[in-house]
């Protein structure tokens, strides 16, 4: 339904894309990977029409209807939620809003003009109805629940929702347009566990195609069918979900490096027969003649040497005692909201915890409260006694990082002993060389600022590591790096992350904050999904069961209060 074919695109500042060739089939859904700045928005765009490629061809038919949800979604805060829905249908909703102005003028008019606004009125009307007001309406109403709207919702203010309500507007407004083929930029970003969770069941349940860009590994795991990888300007193809690729493209580049190895070893052979009787008075000839072979010979590429990513461990730091933070009858009220009401919990050496909870339960606060950033409403919130040197990465790097100063005068100011040298060393680890060392922070992009707070954070060795969304902005290369680097760090790590698979990948215990409490999980990711299975389950018996009861507590009832009556 859709092929690129030799797409390229060139910038002032460079070439992006060179040779991308790939294509969307019926029941799709395609997950573009690559590290930042490969190109994977910008062929969404090409895709979309909003910019143009240098050189090659988006193949598509003419009627194919193309809808794009961006990283920012666009949502106006003044409406209510059934008015944000209703500007997607412009005609229609011109028409209706004029239809509620003709009515209100009525209220007020004379009779004179009273009759020219119902002359109005019935034309507005007819004219709703032919662009299928009423219809679109319904399909309105019926989308509501389908985001996860209660009938109510629909009143209420835009602004009165989290980001994730507003992401399900936006994606409701995009699905209402009816589109052949949907277009998935970050799509997860921002979003809490249970709305991500909630997305990839509802997409997983559309027949209509996609192509989803997201650094979201568990997301692309779930849903995609197929992933196209972007390097170095060059697409490749891969059959199967973010897994399937991570195993074929192990095994292709073992196959290209045996191949090549193989070709070499023949290569060296060969020449050295060349070399060997090039000047033999009865060789020569076949010397020559194996010579003019090799120059025929197809060469095997050697395969691409891993890409330049970000490379770091956390230093090691003193052994801390055992008890690392102590957080006893907690109860914390913010912005007028309760957060935690006498909450409790204990964290030990070598813990790697991952607190989870949805979006406003309180975990940034957390945070927060155990570096002494705010102070509890009541009960305490304590480093342990004994050596504890928390180590802390903010959510929002743009207010932790002075904007004003430098990539090198960020580092030199903590360290100002340390020689130019040593600081380049430092930055150039995390992909900060040449002169991108002289960049203002804020000119800085979300995952450079946040490479940036990483270098900085290496500075003061730490045993206790708090890390507020630490994989935010960061490419899926990085996010490895990262992962290796806790999973190799001996001190106790306090984790807040949206991020599946992160989580999966260095947590040995989850804490959910539910209801104001703190429920612990002895084990990693994978473990807290299967209890809480569990306790779905055992939920649902008991409901079952209790429903039972009541209905045979009733039939009781009802043959006694019979047994009475005769």
């Amino acid at each position: 339904m859709l092929r690129l074919e030799h797409i390229s695109k060139i910038y002032p500042t460079g070439e992006v894309l060179k040779d991308i060739n790939w294509e969307v089939k019926p029941g799709d859904r395609i997950g573009l990977v690559g590290v930042n700045g490969a190109g994977k928005s910008t062929q969404l765009k090409i895709i979309a029409g909003e910019i143009e490629p240098t050189t090659g061809e988006v193949i598509r038919p003419a009627n194919l209807h193309i809808a794009y949800l961006t990283q920012e979604f666009e949502v106006d805060l003044a409406r209510t939620v059934r008015e944000e829905f209703w500007t997607v249908f412009k005609e229609a909703n011109d028409v209706q809003h004029s239809i509620t102005q003709v009515q209100r003028d009525m209220e007020t008019a004379s009779p004179e003009e009273l009759d020219r606004l119902i002359r109005q009125l019935d034309r507005l009307q007819r004219q709703f109805e032919a662009l299928n007001g009423y219809g679109l309406e319904a399909e309105i109403e019926k989308i509501l629940p389908e985001m996860g709207f209660e009938v109510e919702d629909g009143d209420r203010l835009v602004s009165a929702f989290s980001g994730g309500w507003q992401m399900r507007m936006s994606l409701g407004k995009i699905l209402l347009q009816k589109p052949d083929l949907l277009l998935l930029d970050e799509p997860t970003n921002h979003l809490d566990l249970e709305t991500i969770e909630w997305l990839e069941n509802y997409l997983k349940g559309l027949k209509t195609p996609m192509v989803i860009v997201s650094h979201d590994r568990e997301f692309l795991d779930r849903l995609c069918t197929q992933i196209v990888e972007t390097e170095r300007g060059i697409s490749t193809t891969y059959l199967g979900n973010y897994s399937a690729y991570l195993q074929q493209k192990a095994e292709l580049q073992d196959a290209q490096l045996s191949a090549y190895e193989r070709q070499q070893k023949e290569l060296e052979k060969q020449q050295a027969f060349v070399e060997r009787f090039r000047a033999s008075a009865t060789r020569s000839t076949q010397a020559k003649s194996r010579e003019k072979q090799l120059e025929k010979i197809e060469r095997i590429e050697a395969p691409t040497a891993s890409l330049r990513t970000l490379h770091f461990r956390f230093p090691p730091a003193p052994r801390s005692g055992r008890e690392v933070v102590k957080i006893k009858e907690l109860a914390h009220i913010y912005d007028d909201k309760i957060l935690f009401l006498g909450a409790s919990l204990e964290i030990e050496r070598g813990d790697r915890i991952a607190f989870l909870g949805p979006n406003g339960a309180g975990k940034s606060t957390l945070l927060r409260l155990i570096m002494g950033m705010e102070e509890p409403t009541e009960g305490t919130v304590q480093l342990g006694q004994h050596n504890v040197i928390p180590g802390y990465f903010e959510q929002n790097q743009a207010e932790a990082l002075d904007l004003s100063r430098t990539v090198m005068e960020t580092i030199h100011d903590e360290v100002p002993e340390w020689k130019n040298e040593e600081v380049r060393t430092l930055l150039g680890r995390f992909l900060f060389s040449g002169d991108t060392v002289f960049k203002k922070v804020e000119a800085l992009s979300g995952g450079e600022k946040a490479r940036l707070a990483l270098a900085k954070m290496l500075l003061c060795p730490a045993n206790l590591l708090i890390l507020d969304e630490p994989t935010n902005h960061l490419d899926i290369p990085a996010k490895e790096m990262m992962e290796e680097a806790i999973q190799n760090y001996d001190g106790t790590v306090i984790i807040v992350s949206h991020d599946r698979y992160f989580i999966s990948q260095v947590a040995n215990k989850i804490v959910e904050i539910r209801d104001g409490e703190f429920r612990t999980y002895l084990g990693d990711y994978h473990y807290y999904l299967d209890k809480i299975a569990e306790e779905k389950e055992q939920a649902r018996l008991a409901a079952i069961a209790a429903e039972k009861a009541a209905k045979k507590a009733a039939k009781a009832a009802k043959k006694k209060d019979a047994a009475k009556h005769r």
